[in-house]
């Protein structure tokens, strides 16, 4: 599946929302409800069964996705900004809150994500200018192991520079 040009109009979703999805352990899309479906502009049948990557914007670092998956392996939650994209190109911001979800043997079945509207003044005047620098540290690199790696050290660089965890980071920011 091709993905359309960019439009470059952002989509707005009301605060009362909340976007919801799950996926298998691969990230195939098991679960997306109405607001999800009407945000992304895609039907129900349309997503159930692809990659969640259906929706990834090219203005989203994969440094925060590796820090994202990693997150999860450890069994653990996290709280991300992300820049979606949707079916006719246009995109949409979200604050993202990713948990596993487990199954009766404790054992990880997939995974589980609610997404908010997000801060303005955040994405603004922090999100926006730091993930066009990681994603520029990424684009020096031809290879995507070492871009992946550039987007990695700009990232925990520039959190090191504020003293805080991405957790602290984007739960204050």
């Amino acid at each position: 599946m091709s993905s359309p040009a960019r439009s470059g109009r952002e989509r707005f979703f009301p605060e009362s929302e909340i976007i919801v999805s799950k996926t298998d352990l691969k990230g195939r899309v098991t679960y997306a409800n109405k607001t999800f479906c009407d945000i992304a502009g895609y039907a129900e049948a349309e997503v159930l069964g692809k990659p969640h990557s259906l929706i990834r914007h090219p203005d989203m670092p994969r440094a925060v996705f590796k820090l994202l998956w990693d997150t999860l392996e450890e069994r653990k939650e996290i709280f991300a900004y992300v820049k979606n994209a949707t079916k006719d190109g246009d995109f949409y911001w979200v604050f993202a809150h990713v948990t596993p979800s487990f199954g009766a043997d404790g054992g990880v079945i997939g995974y589980h994500s609610n997404r908010r509207t997000p801060k303005r003044a955040a994405i603004e005047r922090v999100i926006v200018p730091l993930y066009a620098k990681i994603l520029a540290a990424e684009a020096q690199h031809k290879n995507g192991k070492e871009a992946l790696a550039a987007g990695v050290e700009c990232l925990t660089q520039n959190l090191a520079a504020l003293k805080v965890s991405y957790e602290q980071f984007v739960l204050t920011v």
